[in-house]
């Protein structure tokens, strides 16, 4: 049972501090708005896409993204200030639509042709996958064992991305039935909902940038 432990405790660390911030729950009546050109099909492979890019982004976020930091001199505050300028401007533009976003919208005839980044930009990110989310997954990525024993790193590795799975599936199923989840509220409830989520997700925004200036304020305040 001991060596279940550690295995267990990363599982839930990785799940409860990226769950959040991801919010699956929350970005799905936005998906929902955002895929309505589409049919039920396509977005149910458009939400599969969507869950697979967030695993493969995380992941390398997790297990690789201090080390590209470091690479590039680029420290923690500043992508929190450079993708919450970005999920600021998405939730802002969100806000303002009409009834369909013009980023998702079919051209006349497309038939089943969808636009191809469409599932990286902008559904995984800066919806799913933000740079909060990004932020987390590099610290708690930090705090892997320094140890280079296999004893050490492989329960990290395997509770790590088994937590990351267990999130993405969360992800696929919540953008899969996200036309479920809105049918019992209606037109105009899903339209409210969807203007409540844009405004949270601006608000998001702004306070990723505020945390991530503040931080800045602070070091340069102790040079």
């Amino acid at each position: 049972m001991s060596a279940l432990t550690p295995f267990a405790n990363t599982f839930l660390l990785i799940y409860a501090g990226l769950f959040p911030i991801v919010n699956p729950i929350g970005s799905a009546p936005i998906f929902l708005s955002l895929t309505r050109p589409w049919t039920t099909a396509e977005r149910n492979t458009l939400a599969l896409r969507v869950a697979m890019n967030s695993f493969l982004l995380l992941l390398g976020s997790l297990f690789v993204g201090s080390h590209v930091l470091d690479f590039f001199g680029i420290t923690l505050p500043v992508v929190r200030v450079a993708g919450g300028m970005v999920v600021t401007a998405f939730g802002w533009k969100l806000l303002h639509q009409q009834d369909s976003p013009d980023i998702l919208k079919k051209p006349d005839g497309a038939g089943t042709t969808q636009r191809p980044d469409a599932a990286f930009y902008p559904l995984t990110m800066p919806l799913t996958v933000g740079p909060g989310s990004i932020a987390v997954a590099i610290t708690l990525g930090s705090q892997r064992p320094k140890s280079m024993d296999i004893g050490h790193l492989l329960p990290f590795a395997g509770a790590a991305v088994f937590g990351l799975f267990a999130i993405c599936v969360t992800v696929y199923v919540a953008y899969r039935f996200a036309g479920r989840m809105m049918s019992a509220l209606g037109e105009g409830g899903t339209k409210v909902l969807m203007q409540l989520s844009a405004f949270i997700l601006l608000c998001i925004g702004v306070s990723i940038v505020w945390s991530g200036v503040s931080v800045l304020i602070g070091q340069a305040g102790t040079t």
